[in-house]
């Protein structure tokens, strides 16, 4: 079985493939600070149920990335397979500056190149929200980064006196008539609308319409906003892109 760990700068996402089906799938929090041998206890214990004879990790958090990697080596008895810029990356990151581009946008682009029509957008609503553009050859082509919608609550409640702290829900109406409601309207129907009007101009740019697919905890929530709907929700498309980076880089062992 192939593990893939997505480790982002809020979650680490874990996912458990059984061949091509996704057995399985686990979050905890991205921990800096915690030691090498509780993340190996973590994994055990996530992982009990399961046979892992591959892993394979992503991960933006620098800080993590070596930890994430030991610790599967140690718990499984293998070696895990770290995707950075200098993997076979299937597709070509057509990038002013390539490196910079976060392993798990990586593993989007290529999720939606082998999965999906192109030209497609990756809308992935994570930390932070982003999209990731595939064009019509089948090059990464570049996004958007925007702040996600807990990163706008956290911002708001930070750096205002009198604006509580909330968490992500349903926005009963655009006009909120008490702070709560006004708070979820702005951040939530304000993050539906920028979406929608983003793919507008990145299609404009594209030269023509695109495939449209939503990934991250909040898609189906945003999606209730939007005149146009996303043609898919794929909640494990990164999981899905790593196993099949997975399988690029090392074809022997899936």
């Amino acid at each position: 079985m192939l593990l893939a760990i997505d480790i982002g700068n809020t979650n680490i996402t874990l996912g458990v493939f059984d061949g091509e089906s996704l057995a399985d799938t686990f979050r905890m929090a991205s921990d800096k600070e915690l030691p090498q041998y509780e993340y190996e206890v973590l994994l055990e214990r996530l992982c009990k149920n399961f046979d892992i004879t591959d892993c394979i990790i992503a991960s933006v958090v620098e800080e993590l990335s070596q930890v994430l990697k030991k610790a599967a080596d140690k718990v499984f008895g293998i070696e895990s397979f770290l995707l950075t810029n200098n993997s076979d990356l299937g597709v070509k990151v057509d990038l002013l500056k390539p490196e910079e581009v976060g392993a798990d946008r990586i593993a989007n682009a290529y999720g939606a190149y082998v999965t999906y029509p192109k030209p497609a957008i990756v809308v992935d609503l994570g930390s932070a929200t982003t999209f990731d553009i595939i064009n019509e050859k089948g090059n990464f082509i570049g996004g958007v980064i925007m702040p996600g919608l807990n990163m706008q609550f956290r911002s708001l409640n930070r750096n205002t006196s009198k604006l509580p702290r909330i968490e992500a829900g349903i926005s009963e109406k655009a006009i909120g008539n008490c702070t709560e409601a006004a708070l979820l309207s702005g951040v939530i129907r304000g993050s539906a609308s920028a979406i929608e009007g983003l793919i507008n101009q990145c299609e404009k740019e594209l030269g023509k319409k695109a495939y449209i697919v939503a990934t991250g905890g909040y898609s189906g929530l945003i999606s209730q906003y939007m005149t146009r709907k996303f043609d898919s929700v794929n909640p494990s498309l990164t999981l899905e892109g790593l196993k099949q980076l997975y399988k690029l880089n090392q074809p022997v062992h899936v």
